[in-house]
Parts: C-alpha cells; structure tokens; sequence
C-alpha cells in the first residue's frame, strides 16, 4: 500500500569535530523513524548532512594548520562514517559546500534582496562566535549566549539585515491555526513567549569578518550568514531552484512532512526558517520535533567536561543495535535523557539478553528438543492463550499510536511487553511439564506455536529500531518479516514451518567489572595515556614478520580469493580451538574450519563478510571437512583479525 510521500530530514551536523552519542541520537531517532514510515507504506525520503561554513569552522582549520576546505571534508567523512556505522538508513548525505547548493543559495540571497526583504546596514551588539549569532545586551543571560551559555564579544561590522518583523504576525497565527506545527509543546510555549510575542529584530544575514562562507554574489566583500545557508539545504537538497524551475523530487516532497532537530536549536528552525520561506512563497514544513538531549550522567556532553561518549566506542563494546536500543529507549518525549555506562549494562542484561534474547533462545530450543524444530498449530487452547494473543495485537496498535505521535521510547516499551507477556506465558504453561505427558503434546505444539507466533510479531515490529536484530531473530524462526497491516492478525506464521536447528545467541550477559575496565582503558586513551591507547586502538610496536622467499606473479595467481558471508557459526565439537562456518561463497555454500574460537564467538562471526582463499584442497580437522580458508591478520601480540571487506560488496566477489 502507498500512502503517498514521505519527507524526513535531521539538522545537518556541523563540522566543528567527531560527533558524540548525543549528537548521534538524532540520526538514529530519525533513522527508526524513517524506517517507521517505510513499514506504513510511505514513500520516504530521509535526508541528513552536514553544516560545513562560519567563522568557528575558519579558526578550527586554521588551528590545525589545513584549509578550512580540507578541514570540513575530513570531519564531514567521519560523520558520515558514524552515520553508518549506526545503521542509518538516509537516502541523501548533504554537505553545505556541494555546488549545487552554494549557488542555489546565492540566488536565494539575490532573490529576498530584489524584493526588498534583505537590505545593507551595520551590526553592533554581542557576538556569540560558536553560535555565529548576534545579541543585545538585554537577550543576554548573566552576560552570556543565551543559547550555548558560552561567553560573547562585542562586535561592529557592515551586514545585510533580513526584515523579521514583516513576517511576524502571519507566523503567530500560522502556529495558532497548526498546534502541532511545533513539538513538543513546551517547545512552542518557549517560542511564543520568548521571541515571537514580545516583536522580532531585524536578522543580520551576512557577515564581512571572515571569508569561509558562501560569497554574496554580488558584493563579494560578504559571506552569507550561516543560518540562511544551512537552513535552506532541506529545498536546495531536494532540487528547489530560486527561478522556479523546481526538480520533481522538490514537487514531490516538499512541504517536509517532518524536521528532527536538537532542542537547542529551535528557534532558527520554528522563526527563521518560516519566515525565510514565507519570503520565498514557499509553503512550511508540516513538523517541527525539537528532541530533548541525551546527558552523560547529570550534564551535557562536552570535550571541556571530559565527559564525551562517542558512538564508535559504545558499538566497539556493545554492538549497533545494543547502543540504537538504548538511545531510542531512554529519551523521554519532552525530557533530557540519561547516559551511563552503568545503565547500559543494567539495561542490555535485563532487556536485551534476558527478556529477548533468552526468550528467542529458549522458544526455538524447546521446539528442536519436542517436536525436531516443526511449528505445529492444533488448535488446543486454553485462556491463558487469549491474554497472550490479547497482549500482542494492544502491543501492535499502541506501538504503532505511538510512532504517529512521534513518542519513539513509548513504541519501543509498547513492543517489549510482547517479549515480556511470551516470558510470563512460558512460566505459565510450563512446556517442559507438558513434554512429560504424551496425551499433552498437541497442547505444548499449540504453546509452541503462539510463542513462535508471538516472538514473530515483535521482532518484526522490532525491525525499524534494531534491524539487524530483528533479521537475525526472523531468520533463526525461518520465516520473513511481517507486513505492518498483517500484524492486527495472529496466527499467520505457516503450521508445519520448521525453526532453525542452532539457535544463536543475541545478547549475550555482561560482566560490569569487565566493561567498567575497558571504559577505563577508552578513557585513559582520550586522556593521552599512550599504553591505554595502544590498548585500546591497537597502536602498538610493528610486528616482526619473517620474509618468505619471493614468488612470481604466476604463482599468486594460481590462487583464487573471493568475498564470502558466513551465514552460520558453531564449536568443533572435541576442539576449544576451531570454528565450523558455514560460507555464502556466491551461489554455493562452503563448510570452512577455521582456528578462531579464542578470538570471535560463533554469534560475532555470523553476518561478516569475509576474504575466503576458495580453491584450496579439502582439508580435514578434527573430523571436519574445510572447503577453503578465512583470511585474517594477527600481529604477534595475542591480536586477531579477521580480513572483511564493505557489506555491500556481493558474497563470490572475486579479490583481484
């Protein structure tokens, strides 16, 4: 079903440095939402990027002895490299210095100025250069930005001004006539109260103190101010032309149904950007959500503090949808959140290992060791049943009230009372009791099957927020993910259907002391502890490796390496050594033995993809057939790698 367009977008992310889990909440939030609208049948588009002008960005590169240019491709590379790293499924990556939309902002700056909205003037008042925003002196709180609280500089200097106040009283009723335009609503409240009401100054729009901008086409001694420049890339990132020759995915999307930002930014996206767009007779975005921020212990992130968290570092130790869970689940709709690493291992034991993960364990094993793995429905029922069932399709309808009122952590609590409610259902009919008596096992087939059923739904539920996961657990109960407007129906799972013979585990528990260790060791290595940062991002000694005699380029290539996608994991029985995988090698699947066991779990191995030497003869270890050998680098100092290569590339892929 097409329910029509979809357009989502986040704040572009500034390219001032690396980006902390606070600011990777967003993206993530976006993403499970995006993901969300997919299931429901929009077609999507969801655009992200990157803010890359300003004065704070000219002094950031000039400290590091680049050109700011240089500067913002490297940091605007490891955002993106994080944005996917967390499994985010945007479809357009912008960057404020992408040609298409510098000009596009010089003929919108022509535009407001030929029709009288932008004019010359001069700027006196407090400047506030990590905001690149002016302020009086009464705007000011105890003598600070009011929006970063960081300390502000008089300042004097030629500018062009936007008139603000033309527009003002038409964006008053604009937010009159649409209550959700702004969310939440102590968000609104604010912008009313505080900016809206009491009048709107003039905006500078321009500045002359610096050159890392977008010039001012026609009187080059200004750069555009970096507001108008980065708010405008949600139309020029989807094809708005300031002469009107708009592209078609500009007809199509626009007006943004939705745009996602940081509470702290709300005022340029629910007063300037409106008006800005009102100037250009363009229609507002339907949405406006100013999300609350994701705190480290009882304060905001920041490299001052020393208390930055960064989500490479949460993935290294927990996984992606490990860190996606928690982000998603512990932010308040309209309250900051809390980040520990406490927390993160309370909350991975307790949801993640012991509510979903043991119960997709034990339901797929307890159906292997009954009934061989077969999914069987036989219609005895009895009234604990109806609760379950009862229980699973509210999750359904809740989850999904939810998500259209855009409270993510709700939806996800919605769907883990599925897992929770299947966990109680098995301590209430007891299958191990019911598997002692032979005239009970079409009973303990019919339990089986609604757990099965049951875990089915909520892991296809599940799918928006924790992918990865999701696939893994439909793809150990053999089946594929239900579409959203089959899930208001239970018992669709096929009878007869059989689960995997190997149930892998999730999630598996934590031990506290030992994370509590490796987050000492990160943080000695931010602190420039250099054995902690050898440890920690493996910088160490080069190995010594023995030369082997030289070899002709006939012989290498006498050998065939090609990408192969281990599908399955488990211990040589007999061995603590070896590994036996099973290899998607093109359209053929390959068992290969490898010596890993001390280095990667069977759960860790599924899923890579890897560089397999594929015409070597059939060894045999332990009793084990191999067909090929995994490729892996070790430096002689305990460390291991396997050699992967992008998921992207196809599994038989030739290495050449």
């Amino acid at each position: 079903m097409n329910r029509g367009p979809y357009y989502i977008t986040t704040a572009i992310a500034y390219t001032s440095g690396k980006p902390h889990i606070g600011n990777t909440y967003e993206i993530v939030l976006a993403d499970s939402m995006a993901r969300y609208k997919r299931e429901q049948g929009y077609d999507v588009f969801f655009m992200t990027g990157t803010d890359e002008h300003g004065q704070k960005i000219e002094l950031k590169a000039e400290e590091a002895g680049v050109s700011p240019k240089d500067f913002v491709d490297s940091v605007a590379a490891e955002i993106r490299r994080i944005w996917d790293l967390m499994n985010t499924s945007y479809d357009k990556f912008i960057r404020t210095t992408d040609d298409y939309h510098e000009k596009q902002v010089q003929n919108i700056f022509r535009k407001l100025y030929d029709q009288g909205d932008i004019y010359k003037g001069y700027y006196e008042g407090m400047y506030c250069t990590p905001c690149e925003s002016f302020f009086t002196q009464a705007q000011l709180i105890d003598g600070k930005c009011p929006d970063c609280g960081r300390p502000v500089h008089p300042a004097k200097e030629e500018a062009y001004f936007f008139k603000m106040s033309k527009y003002a009283d038409r964006l008053i009723q604009h937010i009159k006539d649409n209550p959700k335009f702004i969310q939440p609503e102590s968000r609104k409240n604010e912008m009313m109260n505080n900016f809206l009401l009491p009048g709107l100054q003039d905006l500078c729009v321009s500045r002359t103190s610096f050159k890392w901008g977008i010039p001012v086409d026609f009187d080059d001694k200004h750069v555009v101010y970096v507001w108008l420049d980065a708010l405008t890339n949600y139309i020029t990132g989807i094809g708005y032309d300031a002469d009107g020759n708009y592209g078609e995915r500009y007809k199509k999307h626009w007006p943004a149904d939705l745009h996602l930002i940081g509470k702290d930014i709300i005022r340029f996206h629910t007063i300037y950007w409106p008006i800005f767009l009102m100037a250009l007779g363009e229609p507002l975005p339907k949405q406006v959500f100013g999300h609350p921020w994701l705190l480290q212990g009882d304060g905001k992130m920041s490299k001052s503090k020393g208390n930055v968290i960064y989500a490479d570092d949460l993935v290294h130790l927990f996984g992606v949808d490990a860190v996606r869970y928690f982000v998603l689940h512990e932010m308040p709709f309209d309250n900051d959140g809390i980040i520990t690493w406490d927390l993160l291992v309370e909350r991975i034991n307790s949801d993640l290992a012991n509510t979903l993960g043991n119960l997709v364990n034990r339901t797929i094993s307890m159906t292997n060791k009954y009934f061989g793995g077969a999914v069987t429905k036989t219609g005895v029922c009895e009234e604990v049943d109806a609760d379950l069932k009862n229980t699973v399709l509210e999750a359904v309808r809740k989850a999904d009230a939810k998500m259209d009122e855009l409270r993510v952590a709700d939806a996800l609590t919605e769907i883990f009372q599925i897992f929770k409610r299947s966990n109680k259902y098995i301590d209430e009919t007891m299958p191990w009791i019911l598997a002692k008596d032979e005239a009970k096992k079409d009973r303990l087939r019919e339990v089986l099957y609604n757990l099965t059923e049951a875990i089915t739904i909520g892991a296809s539920l599940l799918a928006s927020f924790m992918p990865d996961t999701s696939a893994r657990i439909l793809a150990q109960l053999n089946t594929e993910k239900r579409p959203l407007d089959d899930m208001g129906t239970f018992g669709l799972y096929p009878d007869g259907h059989s689960v995997t013979r190997n149930p892998e585990i999730l999630f598996a528990r934590l031990d506290p002391k030992e994370v509590a260790a490796k987050v000492e060791a990160l943080q000695a290595a931010a602190h420039g502890d250099t054995d902690a940062r050898k440890e920690t991002s493996g910088e160490a000694e080069y190995p010594n490796v023995a030369k082997k005699p030289e070899v002709s380029i006939e012989d290498f290539a006498a050998l065939q390496f090609q990408v192969g996608e281990i599908i399955a994991s488990e211990p040589a029985k007999g061995s603590k050594k070896l590994l036996v995988n099973q290899v998607q090698v093109g359209n053929e699947v390959r068992q290969i033995v490898s010596g890993l066991a001390k280095y990667y779990t069977p759960k860790q191995m599924v899923g890579k993809k890897v560089i397999v030497a594929s015409n070597l003869k059939t060894a045999e270890f332990c009793g084990y057939e191999s067909h090929g050998m995994l490729l892996a680098a070790q430096d002689g100092k305990g460390n291991l790698a396997l050699l992967t290569t992008d998921p992207d590339i196809i599994s038989g892929s030739e290495i050449s």
